[in-house]
């Protein structure tokens, strides 16, 4: 395994981690979860990320009986929660207190998650979305004492735009306050303007640490989806036709099929290709991988081999098939 800085920070998190999201407490069981965590751990990951929607709280849950069970040291591994669409247990009833980045709904969501996952503190915590109904400056202070009270070591945000961290890092600066330090945005090889345009600059400015998420783009990049629709897969599930409808267009299939076969050429896998091209981004601290099944997780640890064939030479082709390169402003 391979460690990386997450951002301007020291901490150091694995390339690789390991996310629950459509998983725990949903798709798989709770012994499949004990495993898939296992060989994580076992493989050098060190950062587990989850969040209070996911499953309606219920991933957490699963999560945190794992972390009990396995009795792993507290500062070996790092835990993350996320907060803003709140934590319904399935019921969808939320009321509305019980979401968004107010400093109510902060607080106690994260007294909530750290109940959930059976730890004392939450290494990341993320605004997992921006929150237009509540300041900036609430936010922000919010999350500031929560650090000072020791509950949280650093916050984030998730798919929030350059504009919206750098307007929390100008409030943070105004007020001599902890700023975020890490975001979550999608990014893959279908997925690619924030991370590799619009955050650009902040990378310099503010270090920013970016922990990505969907680096499969929801399995499309695995090649299952060449030649039809499988059955019980992620974009199956109930509540994702909008992810489904957004990437399973003809042009992205059409694209992922040439990079199977250049894959097979590489002597590997499409899997391991995008998540190796992805790692190849000196701007992605971590890639959040996703697993149902235990030999799934394997293979895709193995996404390191693949990193050294992607010369500057292959890298060209690939960005050939792809033909959706960002396009970068003037400066």
């Amino acid at each position: 395994m391979e460690y990386k800085r997450l951002g301007k920070s020291g901490l150091q998190v694995s390339r690789l981690s390991f996310g629950s999201w459509l998983t725990f407490g949903k798709q798989v069981g709770d012994t499949t979860a004990e495993s898939l965590m296992k060989i994580a751990y076992e493989n050098g990951i060190n950062f587990f990320d989850n969040a209070e929607a996911y499953a309606g709280g219920k991933s957490e849950e699963v999560m945190g009986e794992v972390l009990k069970k396995m009795g792993w040291r507290r500062d070996s591994y790092i835990v993350s929660s996320k907060v803003f669409f709140g934590a319904d247990g399935g019921k969808g009833d939320l009321k509305p207190t019980q979401k968004g980045l107010n400093r109510k709904h902060v607080v106690e969501a994260c007294d909530q998650a750290l109940q959930r996952l059976q730890v004392d503190y939450l290494d990341l915590y993320f605004c997992h979305r921006p929150d237009k109904e509540t300041p900036i400056e609430e936010t922000v202070w919010s999350m500031h004492n929560l650090i000072q009270q020791g509950k949280v070591l650093y916050w984030g945000t998730s798919e929030w735009s350059a504009q919206e961290i750098m307007e929390a890092h100008m409030v943070a600066k105004q007020y001599n306050l902890i700023g975020p330090t890490m975001e979550q945005p999608q990014y893959n090889m279908l997925v690619r303007d924030k991370v590799e345009v619009e955050f650009k600059q902040i990378y310099k400015t503010v270090g920013l640490g970016t922990t990505t998420w969907s680096p499969l783009a929801s399995g499309i990049l695995t090649g299952k989806y060449n030649d039809g629709f499988p059955k019980d897969t992620r974009l199956g599930i109930e509540g994702l036709e909008w992810l489904k409808d957004r990437l399973l267009a003809e042009e992205n299939l059409k694209k992922v099929k040439k990079l199977t076969e250049f894959a097979k050429e590489l002597g590997t896998t499409m899997p391991l290709l995008a998540l190796a091209w992805c790692l190849k981004n000196e701007d992605v601290s971590t890639v959040i991988l996703g697993a149902s099944k235990n030999e799934q997780l394997s293979e895709n640890l193995k996404a390191f081999e693949v990193v050294p064939l992607l010369t500057d030479e292959v890298m060209e082709k690939i960005e050939a098939m792809l033909d959706n390169a960002p396009v970068h402003p003037p400066f």
